[in-house]
């Protein structure tokens, strides 16, 4: 039998709360449950690698009600009372719990190629990825899914 590590990788290209969230939340758990496990960050979910990123993170309702000028800002405010009242750790602290507990958070390098980011911009212990580095790690995955 190896010893090596089973693999979980995940894809979050959202910046959003519920864009943000099932990436963070299946990546702890797999780490928890002995898994080498990697976040890849892609378009727009690159904002959650950058430096406060997470705090900027909103909630956008479906459908109709989204579009109402300022109905972001009202369900980002009641869905983060939601997450607080249901016990559920802030982005921040998901984010640095996922790093604690050995969760690569990688950054797109087409992303950041794209949108003229400077890499140090990067939340610390980011990492820098192309599609074809995480590809060759999917390929390796018992777990790999797009959140």
């Amino acid at each position: 039998m190896s010893d090596e590590k089973e693999k979980a990788g995940f894809i979050c290209v959202k910046d959003t709360l519920d864009g943000a969230y099932p990436s963070l939340v299946l990546g702890i758990n797999a780490a928890r449950q002995g898994m080498e496990s990697k976040i890849f960050y892609s378009f727009m979910g690159m904002n959650l690698v950058l430096k406060g990123g997470v705090d900027r993170a909103k909630f956008f309702p479906p459908g109709v009600m989204g579009a109402i000028p300022g109905m972001s800002s009202l369900a980002t405010g009641m869905m983060k009372k939601k997450i607080d009242k249901a016990n559920i750790p802030s982005l921040a602290d998901l984010q640095e719990t996922a790093q604690i507990e050995g969760v690569e958070l990688i950054a797109c390098k087409m992303t950041i190629d794209m949108m003229e980011i400077d890499e140090s911009k990067l939340i610390e212990g980011a990492v820098v990825w192309t599609a074809d580095d995480f590809l060759k790690y999917a390929k390796e995955c018992k777990v790999c899914l797009f959140t």
